[in-house]
């Protein structure tokens, strides 16, 4: 029987992803990524010796994310439900690289997105060194994507479900990691998924969806950056002219493409065309303002073989975004140039632009 590590949320999908995987006859390993205050509680995993994994404290302040305490009680009655083992990674100095990270890249004016930085990082980086010390051939997670091989061998594609779909936030993923990657929730659709769930008498099969980045546990991600950084970026709205029409708290409260919360009234609605990381200037403008033809992109992650040609391709610039015609010309093979058939609209700095042929996932940038 070959073991399989699985990254568990506590919510219907990494639930069902445990169900599925143990009936093809699996040994699952769930574990959950706590990344919250120390606990007092430890366990270790039967052939991991020297492992310590902290079972996880509660939080009161804690939305709805992923990683809360009532999140890793649910991953551990589905465990316990299904007689699999169940155990919690301390993952704080990991999780701690993604919240500078996401401090980092606001306060200088650009959109991070910690989610891809997760999967790049820890779901599909420290979970695979956990695998290897316990054995495991295989790393899965509960994620709406699939795995499937070609002629050229394994590669990453869309979900069934187009709705749900989150080939984007995993397109960061180093390409060798494909051969050991399973994604058992793809080829389903969400209502399946929750009727898989309530058939075998899991209790998360109705619960909702999490909605806010794990460790903003207000909601507010502005202040949860200015409370990191200790720095202030309050500033001026901007018009296109030059004009100052109002002030800010921060910059980093805003991204491009933004057009509510921005507390300005202009006679017309207006959108963040430009964030200034030097003088903290928000520059407002109409929409039309905000279209671009073309975008480059640094640190590009590839699952195909680099292409030594302009590829014509669909280029997805966020993760609710269309994906959109392009040509993309490689200018060194962690860069690229993008060019739209036709203009785009709140091209942000610091989100990723994926690659697409139809529905597999060529590759992804940095949006520079």
């Amino acid at each position: 029987m070959q073991r399989i590590v699985l990254a568990m949320s506590g919510g219907v999908d990494s639930s069902a992803a445990a169900l599925l995987l143990q009936r093809e006859g699996f040994e699952v390993v769930g574990v959950f990524m706590r990344h919250g205050e120390q606990s007092a509680q430890s366990c270790n995993l039967p052939g991991a010796p020297n492992l310590l994994l902290p079972v996880v404290q509660g939080r009161t302040d804690h939305k709805q994310g992923c990683c809360s305490a009532s999140d890793a009680m649910d991953a551990r009655r589905v465990a316990d439900k299904l007689g699999i083992p169940f155990y919690a990674l301390d993952l704080q100095a990991d999780f701690a690289r993604i919240v500078d990270y996401f401090a980092t890249e606001y306060v200088r004016g650009r959109t991070p997105n910690p989610c891809v930085q997760c999967n790049n990082w820890i779901k599909f980086g420290r979970l695979f060194d956990y695998a290897d010390s316990i054995g495991a051939q295989f790393v899965a997670t509960g994620h709406y994507a699939q795995i499937q091989s070609i002629a050229g061998g394994p590669t990453l594609q869309r979900g069934v479900d187009r709705s749900k779909d989150q080939s984007y936030v995993l397109a960061g993923i180093k390409r060798e990691y494909l051969t050991r990657m399973l994604l058992p929730i793809g080829a389903y659709t969400k209502p399946t998924i929750r009727a898989l769930a309530a058939e075998a008498g899991l209790r998360v099969a109705d619960k909702r969806d999490s909605q806010e980045i794990c460790f903003v546990t207000t909601g507010h991600h502005g202040e949860f950056v200015r409370a990191r950084s200790g720095k202030s970026t309050a500033g001026n709205f901007v018009t296109l002219d030059g004009q100052i029409v109002g002030q800010h708290a921060g910059i980093e409260s805003y991204t491009i493409g933004q057009r509510k919360g921005l507390g300005i009234a202009l006679g017309e609605p207006v959108f963040v065309v430009r964030i200034d990381p030097e003088t903290y200037d928000v520059t407002l403008g109409p929409r039309e303002s905000l279209a671009c033809s073309h975008l480059s992109a640094v640190d590009v992650n590839w699952l195909i073989e680099v292409p030594t040609e302009t590829l014509d391709c669909l280029a997805q610039i966020r993760y609710n975004s269309p994906p959109v015609p392009a040509q993309v010309r490689v200018l060194r093979e962690c860069e690229i140039e993008v060019k739209f058939l036709e203009p785009v609209l709140g091209i942000a700095p610091g989100q990723l632009c994926v690659l697409y042929a139809e529905n597999q996932v060529l590759g992804g940038g940095w949006i520079r």
